[in-house]
């Protein structure tokens, strides 16, 4: 793996587990597990196209997680501000 993509790697698995310390379900007992999980099995990979496939998954699992958070301040407020 090239020093650019290991960059990517890491930089990409130090912004999931800071998205992580938010996460519902917990960052100690299930966000870190499977996260270190899901990387340790990819840690295998030697084409470059399989690891910048990887890289997007990763990217989109950001945008996923980013859009929850999003969505759970936008439900709070809506029920403190809502008068239903």
């Amino acid at each position: 793996m090239s020093n650019i993509l290991r960059s990517q790697v890491i930089a990409l698995y130090k912004q999931l587990v800071y998205l992580g310390r938010e996460y519902p379900s917990g960052y100690t007992n299930f966000f870190r597990p499977k996260l270190k999980a899901a990387f340790l099995k990819k840690k295998d990979l030697k084409d470059e196209q399989e690891i910048l496939k990887a890289i997007k998954f990763g990217e989109y699992i950001i945008k996923e997680l980013e859009m929850m958070y999003y969505l759970r301040k936008y439900r709070t407020l809506q029920k403190r501000y809502n008068n239903n």
